[in-house]
């Protein structure tokens, strides 16, 4: 037992996880007495890991895939935009060991947009988003809120993206994915939520040729950092935001909770990531 503080991040798979190298960077250019690790955890193990993490000394914790959604049947005290969102990514030990659970993750994707994009205007125009999983939930109740007039979905299977209409109302819309290249015309804002494009996973194949050269485009995937989509975007002459940032800014208040100091993300940061 130490009464250094300790967070980690829970996951499985956890090893390819950059939030071990990033918090402990933090910690160490801020000459704060802590730290951060890597947890892998079963679904079994899931709960009775949360309730004995207090104990050992942890604060607070990150989580990841596949945690985010089944993490919030155990929380004590939930946010509203951790409920509306359905899923939690940061959580924060109280001291009698309630769980108070939080979702950064579309304040990590604004913040990453503003910085890569400070001109991006969110009220231009509608936004068009690929894939409807749990970080396509926590994005678009952050352009919402950020007064995106529309927002536009498509992903490979329709109905999930329908429920995603049936939860977030009018200002959402759906799209077949044989037809997403049609939802890139007039877009202000076009963001790629699925898989398509990592290291390892299928190709982006949809066509960006009705894309707007004023469109800002992002996309989640930070493997590669420059990915065949942001290449493709780039190469049209419109502005690019990589992933790695919201990687980065999501991990901000969950840092400053944990740790008592709000942590830059700047070059040198991402440099400490990246190495």
């Amino acid at each position: 037992m130490t009464n250094m503080p300790r967070a980690a991040v829970l996951g499985n798979p956890i090893s390819h996880s950059l939030s071990p190298k990033l918090h402990s960077y933090w910690l160490n250019r801020y000459e704060i007495a802590g730290e951060y690790t890597a947890i892998k955890v079963t679904e079994d193990a899931l709960e009775t890991t949360l309730r004995d993490l207090p104990a050992q000394g942890f604060i607070g914790a990150n989580v990841t895939l596949p945690y985010k959604v089944s993490v919030m049947q155990f929380a004590d005290q939930i946010t509203d935009r951790a409920t509306l969102i359905g899923a939690a990514n940061t959580l924060t030990f109280k001291e009698d060991g309630r769980i108070f659970a939080d979702n950064t993750d579309g304040y990590g994707f604004m913040a990453n947009l503003q910085q890569g994009a400070p001109d991006w205007d969110p009220k231009a125009g509608p936004a068009a988003i690929f894939g409807a999983g749990g970080a396509s939930r926590a994005i678009i109740v952050a352009l919402a809120d950020a007064g995106v007039p529309e927002i536009i979905i498509a992903n490979r299977t329709r109905a999930k993206a329908e429920a995603l209409r049936a939860d977030f109302g009018a200002r959402v819309s759906v799209v077949d994915w044989v037809q997403a290249d049609k939802m890139l015309d007039g877009a202000n804002t076009v963001v790629n939520t699925t898989s398509l494009g990592m290291a390892g996973a299928h190709d982006f194949k949809v066509s960006l040729d009705a894309m707007s050269t004023k469109a800002v485009v992002t996309d989640i995937v930070y493997n590669p950092l420059r990915t065949p989509f942001l290449k493709a975007a780039s190469d049209k002459g419109c502005i690019t935001v990589d992933g790695l940032g919201m990687l980065l800014h999501q991990g901000v208040p969950g840092f400053e909770r944990w740790f008592g100091r709000r942590p830059e993300v700047d070059d040198a940061t991402r440099a400490a990531v990246l190495s």
